[in-house]
């Protein structure tokens, strides 16, 4: 009895060696290969160049893009769910991309160990990938900056009143973002909606369909002030005309990665999760769109530290689980 025991661990040791032996054998980039189906949010510029440097990195895998907002591609992921299309989410606030974690599948990226709790879902569902501060963008030409708002708040002066460019929340994942930062910078969530219903006064009927446009429409001078996100922001460094501040109680929601459950391409969707969170495509990034790092061992170039902004306490749960009503006590308040 004893020799069979011995017989059977020597057995049983040996595929494990033979397992674990397979297990480490990493595969060369170029050894990777198939389609690769990413759909996301993000402007255009930093969507094109993430995607041709992992292209450069894996050149055998076939990368196909489907741009649109962060809710229509959600709404696109649920439609597809009996049948995906889409293989990863790449974007959209991880608020966004929580309240839809049904038709995502847990994964712990291999850059887990250098991306902060806060920045991560808990179970696996959705994996930060750059944090983003909102902001207040200005045409200098138009308003004085003494004039400015640095809260919330400040966007109910009716001297404001038709000037402010904003997304409708139930389009833009980025507006849904500073919907809920405004609702958490009062007191209470009944204080937030009473601060909600007064900006949406101020808007006077002007809604944008898209986040994308704010900032365009405040650098062109059609609107004297913007609520946008620090990336977009910070790309009219260079005009003299374009002004930024952070508010006070601001958020850092990150734009979050996701697999989609289910995926055709899920070897593939896996390892793009693990380049965009890798050092490579963070550092470029940064460089090139001023996009900030998510990864405690990147060092943002060109953005004031996290530290340096007066960060509200955002209710991640209640943001991602009661999103629908959120929206939909919006868009009465609209059309109202």
């Amino acid at each position: 009895m004893k020799k069979m025991r011995l017989v059977l661990s020597l057995a049983l040791a040996a595929a494990l060696a033979v397992t674990v032996g397979v297990a480490a054998e990493e595969k060369a980039p170029e050894d990777y290969s198939g389609n690769l189906v990413v759909y996301s949010p993000h402007d255009a510029d930093p969507l094109s160049a993430g995607v041709a440097l992992f292209e450069k990195t894996y050149p055998n895998i076939r990368v196909d893009v489907v741009a649109a907002g962060t809710g229509e591609l959600c709404q696109r992921i649920v439609a597809e769910s009996a049948n995906p299309q889409g293989d990863v989410l790449w974007g959209g606030g991880a608020d966004s991309l929580a309240a839809y974690k049904d038709y995502f599948e847990p994964y712990v990226c291999a850059n887990d160990d250098v991306i902060d709790a806060a920045f991560k879902d808990a179970d696996g569902y959705w994996i930060g990938e750059s944090p983003l501060p909102m902001v207040f963008i200005y045409n200098k030409t138009m308003i004085d900056e003494a004039n400015v708002p640095t809260t919330w708040e400040g966007l109910t002066d009716e001297a404001l009143k038709g000037k402010i460019a904003f997304a409708s929340p139930a389009k833009s994942g980025s507006a849904y973002t500073q919907l809920c930062t405004m609702l958490f910078s009062q007191p209470s969530i009944e204080e937030g909606w009473d601060l909600v219903s007064r900006f949406i006064a101020n808007l006077d009927g002007k809604v944008q369909d898209s986040s994308g446009n704010c900032h365009k429409l405040v650098a062109t001078g059609e609107y004297v002030l913007g609520v946008t996100i620090e990336k977009s922001a910070v790309l009219y460094a260079d005009n003299p005309d374009v002004g930024f501040v952070y508010p006070e109680k601001n958020s850092a929601v990150p734009d979050g990665v996701a697999l989609i459950k289910d995926c055709p391409n899920e070897e593939n969707a896996k390892l793009f999760i693990d380049f965009v969170t890798g050092k490579d495509c963070q550092i470029e990034q940064n460089a090139d769109f001023a996009r900030r790092p998510v990864r405690s061992d990147v060092e943002p170039e060109g953005l004031c530290a996290l530290s340096d902004i007066d960060l509200g306490d955002y209710d991640f749960d209640y943001a991602a689980n009661t999103r629908e009503e959120i929206t939909e006590t919006w868009n009465d308040l609209t059309v109202g």
